[in-house]
């Protein structure tokens, strides 16, 4: 039966031009290789810009990590630094009240009552600075040591009689720091050479 023959020919020909039994003819790409390496070298290059903006944020990401993790030690250090000013002037008080009361005390004095007074604002005082020292506040002993204009205030000038110039002679207010910072100037007396 040719007719049979001849409908097995034309579904053969009419069916898909490129499958597999037609290995003659290629699939024809749309871009020629010259764009395809140029478009390729595009890509590396936003690749590469986009690597290198991915590193920069990682690193400014950790910058502001950091820097925020310090500030928030700070505030964990230096959030008591105003009550520790006004409690350094409590300081001050207790101090100059323990030297008044021990200057009226004599060992032959009949009256206990002021030795008893004396002994127990001598313990205070103690307390009180082992309370400061437990949280990082320090007084400051500049006497014999150099002036430094971050840590001591000028108040006078005094004759350097055995101390070289520049150094701190005498103080008459305590300075303090707390962590390593000044928080209160100590007011001092510097030590210059005598004008003849």
């Amino acid at each position: 039966s040719p007719c049979a023959f001849s409908t097995a020919a034309q579904q053969r020909s009419t069916g898909d031009e490129c499958g597999p039994e037609d290995p003659s003819e290629e699939p024809k790409h749309p871009l020629s290789d010259c764009a395809l390496e140029h478009k390729a070298i595009k890509l590396e290059e936003q690749l590469r810009d986009l690597t290198e903006r991915y590193r920069k944020a990682l690193a400014d990401s950790e910058n502001v990590r950091r820097r925020t993790q310090k500030f928030v030690e700070d505030a964990k250090l230096f959030g008591i630094q105003s009550f520790c000013r006004d409690l350094v002037e409590v300081a001050d008080i207790l101090e100059k009240t323990a030297e008044s009361a021990a200057g009226h005390t004599e060992p032959s004095d009949p009256n206990p009552t002021l030795k008893k007074i004396y002994e127990g604002l001598s313990l205070l005082e103690a307390k009180l600075q082992s309370v400061f020292a437990k949280h990082g506040l320090q007084k400051m002993n500049p006497v014999g040591g150099r002036y430094d204009p971050y840590e001591h205030e000028i108040i006078c000038h005094v004759p350097a009689e055995g101390l070289q110039p520049g150094t701190v002679a005498l103080v008459t207010q305590d300075g303090y720091k707390l962590h390593g910072r000044t928080i209160r100037h100590a007011l001092v007396g510097v030590a210059v050479e005598a004008q003849e």
